[in-house]
């Protein structure tokens, strides 16, 4: 279809720029400009390389990239898609999405790039050997050298040692980190090596290797001061246009790490840390000492310097538009310079600062958050230019589209232009690229090589606005996003996606069948556009029934939603399987239900995750009913009891009291609540009292601590110690305890299936009083005992486990369901609440 645009002039003034995709605006100030003029004289590059998310030092990229002024990166192998989440119940691969978002956050306020490989978070590994079998090393490899190919830094820094440290203990991911920089920096410059990547770019060599010897805790091993190899660099150093100390910036930056509880405050002062020198010639004094960092590294780049330099001593902070003639120019000199690399990274960081000088504000918003592939979406832009220089919006063009739409208008001073325009959508949908396809334990799937290592999906659509300025043309890239007003929160920026035209989906992700009883499914069809109609089927295995299938739908609006209720039969025998959900519209078959990831820091993140149940038929015995759970940093571990019939209430830890535990037959304390309630000191004495009249408590892992509370009636000492093989060899240790015997008989075949790890936190030292259940160990390890204690207090019984019960319950593992129900089941037999009825929230 033909564009066409409809003017609307006003002489509003809009005080707001779009700096960055679906992020609250930026205008950049005088200061900020002025930074950025000087960053504009310098070529220079570093990486800063490691494995998760929060591994980075935030204060060593604010300073890189201000102080030194140079292009930042840090590029993580994972996602962080494996740890925990402490501000909600999103773990796996949406845990991986948040903190995605984190980092891109953090490098907003740091000044940073961000870059990832396709490598998996899968959870804690004590070595890179087996760190490298599950993340498939060739393909990791290839990510790094990719990354460094395509951003060119002269150094290289990393996190991590390739050894262990002084206690001995080392994550794997962290050591593999450090080894495959190694290996990258000896081989990004080879042509033979990987070299499918280079119908893309060229090869690299990094002038230099460098390990940050700086450590976690904030202490240093020792002082590197004029030793032969390491470079001292004081972060601590302030910045007077932006006005903080580089560890004030690092403490902005690390405090974006909200899933993880890193919130952290700036010091101010001298801060020393030290570059260990691995790889490359050996500089003096500095690690940059040899290397060109000024427009002379580039052919035709000495002028372009000159006129930078002399635009910088220009530049009037009561007046930044002055200079934008000169930056007008320097612009038509770098679009002609031959190295490209440098061209294109100065052409953006140059057409910035010309659209900050001016006040120049361009936005293009949709007229809502979504649409679908045919549909024809109406778009706003909106420009003003608030200074004195001439400048006219010349034409305006779309990703994907060849036809631009002419818009000769001009923009005067403090003048808002307002253009209505209309394009089809063709695109396919908005789904996160690394999620589109089935990944591998260690490593997502993703083909297109131009893809890997972006930190998320290139705008979903972009307009190219044409500005003449000055009488020369300069072409501003701006993402199509969606904008509202909330009452509280004022303006509101939310990425514009492209989504399917109708989702399904069911209301649980496992379903647990502990006998021959039929469960109840509740099947979601919902639109994602108006007037959809078809057909709802289920897609079910072998000996799983249905109570009926191919269901007629009709939704009129989008966002209209249509529920269905079915009945599943199970087979007689034990079973683990997928049902899948599809609905049909327009003759095609759409298998995709809508999750939106929405948490006040971030960017609201839309995806859209295969439609698939897993359904488990398992023999499951149990005694007892009532649950009362304490809620810690977030599990599913509730609503998984539920699928097997149990009735759980969380208890809310003001309100805990003897009264209120009565009512269970079982209390839960869920993982790491000693860590995150600050009640538990006191909620801990009623919990004792609860089991010694008759109760059964089952508290979960909490993480080693300095002044560990008491947490059972009787001491033990929580460790690191961890067992991250999830097949690892479980031994049982109490062959007649209860928990092994009763009301199900647990044998190996319960320790089958088992997702990320085993267990983690376990105690390395108890009390005689307690029996140790299960013993496991990782290979070439010593056997861990206490990952399963129990006790006997009172008449009742305290448990404590460091076995993952928050990653098997929820992902339907049968043998975890028998063994925690086993661990409910203890002194069951006279149930406190067996006269009682389930009660609503305490």
């Amino acid at each position: 279809m033909g564009l066409k645009l409809r003017a609307l002039c006003t002489l509003t003034l809009i005080t707001f720029s779009l700096s960055a995709l679906a992020q609250a605006p930026k205008k950049p100030n005088a200061a900020e400009l002025k930074q950025a003029l000087n960053k504009l004289e310098v070529l220079g590059t570093v990486m800063y390389l490691a494995a998760h998310p929060d591994d980075e030092n935030t204060r060593l990229i604010a300073y890189m990239a201000n102080e030194k002024k140079l292009r930042t990166a840090y590029l993580a192998m994972t996602r962080g898609d494996g740890g925990q989440n402490l501000i909600g119940n999103d773990i796996r691969e949406y845990l991986g999405i948040i903190r995605t978002q984190e980092l891109l956050a953090a490098r907003r306020t740091d000044g940073g790039e961000q870059f990832f490989t396709r490598a998996n978070d899968f959870g804690f590994s004590k070595d890179p050997d087996e760190t490298f079998n599950i993340w498939e090393k060739d393909d990791v490899l290839a990510d790094v050298i990719w990354n460094i190919r395509r951003f060119r830094p002269d150094v290289i820094i990393t996190r991590f040692d390739t050894a262990r440290d002084n206690s001995g203990r080392m994550h794997g991911h962290h050591t593999a980190s450090a080894l495959l920089a190694q290996e990258a920096f000896e081989k990004a410059a080879d042509p033979g090596v990987f070299p499918e990547q280079l119908k893309y770019l060229d090869t690299w060599q990094p002038k230099g290797l460098y390990w940050n010897t700086y450590n976690f805790g904030g202490q240093f091993t020792s002082s590197h001061e004029n030793e032969s190899g390491y470079f001292e660099l004081d972060l601590g150093a302030y910045n007077e246009l932006l006005g903080l100390s580089y560890d004030e910036i690092s403490a902005l930056s690390r405090s974006n790490h909200k899933s993880q509880g890193f919130g952290s405050t700036g010091r101010r002062g001298e801060l020393k840390e030290y570059l260990m020198h691995w790889k490359g010639e050996l500089p003096r004094g500095d690690i940059f000492a040899n290397i060109d960092q000024t427009w002379s590294r580039v052919e035709g780049g000495e002028e372009i310097g000159r006129m930078i330099q002399r635009a910088n001593e220009d530049f009037d902070m009561q007046n930044p538009s002055s200079i934008v003639p000169q930056l007008v120019q320097i612009k038509g000199k770098i679009d002609q310079l031959k190295n490209s690399y440098w061209k294109e990274q100065k052409l953006k960081e140059i057409e910035e600062i010309i659209k900050g000088a001016m006040g120049l504000f361009l936005e293009v918003r949709a007229n809502d958050y979504s649409a679908t592939p045919g549909e024809t979406v109406t778009l706003n832009i909106e420009a003003i230019n608030r200074s004195g220089i001439n400048a006219e919006l010349k034409k305006i063009s779309f990703s994907g589209r060849s036809e631009a739409v002419s818009a000769n208008q001009v923009l005067a001073n403090n003048d808002l232009v307002n253009l209505n325009t209309q394009i089809k959508i063709t695109e396919e949908n908005s789904q996160p690229y690394w999620l589109k396809d089935e990944a591998a334990l260690g490593m997502y799937t993703v083909a297109d090589q131009q893809l890997r290592g972006l930190p998320e999906n290139p705008p979903a659509i972009t307009a190219t606005l044409d500005v003449e300025i000055a009488g020369e043309s300069v072409q501003f890239e701006v993402p199509v996003v969606y904008k509202e007003n909330d009452r509280v929160d004022g303006e509101v920026y939310r990425p514009f996606v492209i989504t399917p035209p109708v989702f399904v989906s069911m209301d649980a992700s496992v379903i647990m069948f502990p006998d021959q009883e039929a469960k109840s499914v509740e099947v979601l069809v919902k639109s994602g556009k108006d007037n959809v109609s078809g057909v709802v089927n289920l897609q079910l295995p072998d000996g799983w029934k249905a109570s009926q299938n191919n269901l007629a739908y009709q939704l009129k609006k989008k966002g209209d939603e249509q529920r269905f209720q079915l009945e599943i039969l199970p087979p007689g025998n034990a079973s683990e399987a997928y049902m899948t959900v599809e609905a049909t519209y327009q003759n095609k078959v759409y298998d995709r239900s809508l999750r939106v990831v929405d948490y006040d820091h971030i960017p609201t993140q839309t995806t859209f995750p295969k439609s698939e149940v897993k359904i488990v038929k398992l023999d499951l015995q149990k005694k007892g009913q009532y649950i009362g759970y304490i809620m810690g940093s977030g599990d599913d571990i509730p609503a998984s009891l539920e699928q097997v019939g149990y009735t759980v209430d969380i208890l809310d830890p003001e309100k805990i009291n003897q009264e209120t535990l009565n009512n269970y037959d079982a209390v839960i304390v869920g993982v790491r609540a000693y860590n995150t309630i600050e009640r538990m000191n006191f909620i801990q004495p009623e919990l004792m009292k609860y089991v010694e009249t008759g109760g059964t408590v089952i508290t979960q892992y909490n993480t080693s601590m300095r002044d560990q509370p008491a947490i059972g009636p009787y001491e033990f000492s929580i460790s690191r110690d961890r067992v991250t093989v999830e097949e690892a060899e479980v031994r049982i240790l109490a062959e007649d305890h209860p928990i092994i015997n009763g009301p199900n008989k647990i044998t190996a075949k319960d320790f089958e299936g088992w997702v990320q790890e085993r267990g983690l936190y376990f105690p390395n030292e108890w009390d005689e009083h307690y029996t140790p259940i299960l013993s496991a160990n990782d290979p070439g390890e010593t056997p861990k005992n206490g990952g399963l204690l129990v006790t006997k207090f009172g008449e009742g019984y305290f448990v404590y486990s460091g076995y993952s019960w928050f990653r098997e319950l929820p992902a339907g593992v049968p043998g975890a369901f028998r063994i925690f129900t086993n661990m409910i089941s203890l002194g069951q037999d006279n149930p406190k609440s067996a006269s009682l009825k389930s009660v609503e929230n305490k």
